[in-house]
């Protein structure tokens, strides 16, 4: 049997349920958001300002914790500014100047570019509290937020198929509470029950990979670069053994740095690694004054799967929408999720806004057709270059090969961090820019 990923579950408990129970008043919407995390949370926030009637439900209470590098490039800062987020010093958020690489004995910062698209810093935040805040925010725009609401299966409508609501237990409850909407948002992360309970299974021709990471008092907590490791060296036992993936030391600012890897399924050893133990392998390398060891580490190693590359489609059918991991919207360049995430969930709002304000069925239906359109547009092309990117780094000699041969050079570089961030001017932009943007507009959108 493949090996389950982490935060993948199967799901045998969410089977969809035909009803014709009614649902209470306070639990009727034009739009149900299955998910509390950042896809579902902009979702509900731009639905809620544009005058939609939205309900979000979250499984689980804030604040809770959530497996992330933590580091947030300029797309997700953007995304939070529109959001109407306070990303201040002052409210916690560390703001970080650009990219450190590491490789081939180099090292090479790299400021994120100066673009009129997307603001020229990120952010780090730890993702124990920044769900919390997108949360609040979209309740305080008007969404109906319900904490320890566990969606077991959608309700289907017998004669067309369409999903027409969720069944919820809430508050640890074993009845269920029947949620009405004509519309529903899966935003229920990569196990995304509701989506298996559709039908939707995920692509095994899309590239997946596994993120694991933890935190370790360190004097580096106030780094303004994040910094990526392009050399993933397993080196338990003596061994030299480069693997593919990447690195990642993010600093937090409270005193702490975040440390993780990221492997693709691409690898031979994905399936049978620990991927724990490799990770205390590759910190075991680095320097003592880093303060990367067992008594500085702070909480346990998690793991979580990364979807990538839309590996889980169609994105709209029979009044369900896919938003984030749950669409599998993880960039295949970096394992950036969070923009995606938050990029896909005000990308179907808008698609969600004007469906509900056609006159006619039909109407409403052909707006909400437009979404996996617009997704494709939007992304296609990149990921399809993505997926050729994974498939190439795949082999650790091509990844070694490039990081020789690339580091030594910083225009080259920057050319890189722009293809891997996503960071570009769609117009008006510098001769990178247009070479990026060519690229992606010629690349099929799959």
């Amino acid at each position: 049997m493949p090996q389950r990923l982490p935060g993948e579950s199967s799901v045998t408990d969410a089977a969809p349920v035909t009803t014709t129970k009614r649902a209470d008043s306070t639990h009727e919407a034009d739009v149900i958001v299955v998910g509390a995390g950042p896809a579902g949370s902009t979702t509900a926030y731009h639905l809620a300002k544009s005058g939609v009637s939205v309900i979000l439900l979250e499984k689980t209470e804030f604040p809770r914790e959530k497996v992330c590098g933590d580091g947030l490039t300029p797309r997700a800062t953007k995304q939070l500014i529109a959001m109407g987020v306070d990303t201040s010093v002052e409210a916690g958020w560390l703001p970080n100047k650009g990219l450190r690489i590491l490789g081939g004995g180099m090292r090479l910062e790299l400021d994120w570019p100066d673009l009129a698209s997307y603001p020229a810093h990120g952010l780090v935040r730890k993702r124990a509290d920044f769900d919390e805040i997108l949360a609040r925010q979209a309740a305080s725009a008007g969404a109906k937020l319900y904490e320890r609401a566990n969606v077991t299966g959608p309700i289907l409508d017998d004669r067309t198929g369409r999903i027409v609501g969720v069944s919820v237990r809430m508050n640890g409850s074993k009845e269920e509470t029947v949620f009405r909407a004509p519309i529903v948002v899966a935003a229920d992360g990569n196990s995304t029950r509701l989506s298996l309970a559709m039908g939707l299974h995920r692509r095994e021709d899309r590239p997946m990979g596994v993120a694991v990471r933890t935190y370790f008092k360190s004097p580096r907590s106030d780094d303004d670069y994040l910094e990526s490791w392009l050399e993933l060296w397993d080196r338990r036992e003596g061994r030299e053994k480069l693997l593919p993936g990447y690195g990642w030391v993010f600093g937090m600012g409270d005193g702490t740095s975040n440390v993780g890897l990221g492997l693709l399924n691409t690898s031979s050893a994905f399936k049978d690694i620990d991927y724990r133990d490799l990770l205390k392998g590759w910190v075991a390398g680095m320097p003592e004054e880093w303060g990367y060891t067992d008594e500085n580490q702070e909480g346990p190693i998690r793991g979580a799967a990364l979807p990538m590359g839309f590996n889980r489609q169609p994105h709209y059918t029979k009044g369900l929408l896919l938003v984030g991991d749950a669409g599998g919207m993880v960039n295949p360049f970096n394992g950036e999720g969070i923009a995606y995430a938050m990029e896909s969930g005000e990308i179907a709002a808008q698609v969600i806004t004007q469906a509900v304000a056609r006159l006619t069925p039909e109407g409403r239906e052909r707006a909400l057709h437009d979404y996996p359109r617009i997704l494709k547009q939007t992304y296609g092309g990149y990921y399809t270059l993505g997926r050729v990117f994974v498939k190439l780094i795949g082999d650790p000699r091509v990844m070694n090969f490039a990081t020789k041969h690339g580091l030594p050079h910083p225009m080259l570089m920057r050319f890189v961090l722009k293809m891997l961030a996503n960071l570009t001017d769609p117009r008006g932009g510098d001769a990178m820019d247009r070479i990026i943007n060519g690229m992606v507009r010629i690349a099929p959108a799959a």
